[in-house]
């Protein structure tokens, strides 16, 4: 299966691969950093839009017919992503990055029931059954980090609002694709996604400048791996393979994040993190199979 009317001429689901894997270095990358979330989510996604803009052909728009609706459609889209990034970049203060990790992958099941109301994208018992199955896996996987606590619950009521937002996110832009360039697209979500947290950090007060030059080497890697790598990636595909499929990738964050944990820090991989992997992947490889067919 390849791309279809895009220069992109790769296979679309090992772009998705590369995506997961941008993306499961962001939460130890956040995790790690002491500046404020929304500061960091605006300057991720203002740094990525002055990255993107030397490639983007606005003279594509003219030729694009958007209506009122499908305006409306990417301004939302841009709310959620602002509000996705908010929300969870906030939860990874409050609770752990595997329980803030376990509910993210909640996100395809909240992007199958919008896709069968608002695009009548059907699914077979096989794919719903595989899905649950490698949601399941990422459980076992984190399971043993996940805690409980006032801090806790509220990181994890953060977390679950962000992955709603993802979600609500991916089903605006698949709407979308078919009309508007994937670059295009992107810079203008991402504008507005990064002015949602810039009226946020307005409202708190929060420094736009007293950072060191380890912070700004941090929103540059941020704009680069997890957010062109990963979310640009994701805006790519949405127009071949479809939100929910793209949302079923994402489950596979964790255990890309326990192979990279391994051989880059050393650290030891238990049982259950071994058997909800496999889990995980035996669920991910029969639902893309399933959805190939």
């Amino acid at each position: 299966m390849k791309l279809n009317k895009s220069n992109v001429v790769v296979n679309p689901y090992i772009l998705l691969i590369i995506s997961v894997l941008a993306i499961a270095i962001s939460s130890i990358m956040i995790k790690s950093s002491h500046t404020p979330p929304s500061v960091a989510g605006m300057y991720r996604l203002y740094i990525t839009v002055l990255i993107m803009l030397p490639f983007v052909s606005w003279k594509k728009l003219r030729f694009t017919r958007l209506t009122k609706c499908d305006w409306s459609l990417i301004l939302s889209a841009g709310f959620f992503l602002g509000l996705h990034f908010l929300f969870w970049m906030e939860s990874l203060s409050y609770t752990s990055v595997a329980s803030s990790m376990v509910i993210l992958t909640l996100q395809p099941l909240f992007v199958m029931i919008g896709s069968y109301f608002i695009f009548k994208e059907r699914v077979n018992k096989l794919m719903v059954v595989s899905m649950i199955t490698a949601v399941f896996g990422s459980i076992i996987i984190a399971w043993g980090d996940i805690g409980v606590s006032r801090e806790a619950l509220i990181g994890d009521g953060l977390s679950l609002l962000g992955t709603v937002s993802i979600a609500a996110y991916m089903l605006a832009g698949q709407k979308v694709s078919h009309k508007i360039p994937a670059n295009v697209y992107s810079v203008i979500v991402f504008f507005i996604g990064g002015s949602v947290m810039l009226i946020y950090s307005l409202m708190n007060n929060s420094s736009f400048t007293d950072y060191g030059s380890s912070d700004w080497m941090y929103f540059l890697l941020l704009a680069l791996i997890p957010t062109i790598f990963g979310h640009f990636i994701f805006n790519l595909l949405l127009k071949s393979i479809g939100a929910t499929t793209v949302s079923v990738g994402v489950i596979g964050e964790p255990v890309l994040a326990i192979i990279l944990a391994y051989f880059i820090l050393g650290e030891a991989v238990a049982a259950s993190q071994i058997i909800g992997g496999l889990l995980t992947i035996v669920g991910m490889g029969v639902y893309f199979g399933a959805k190939s067919k």
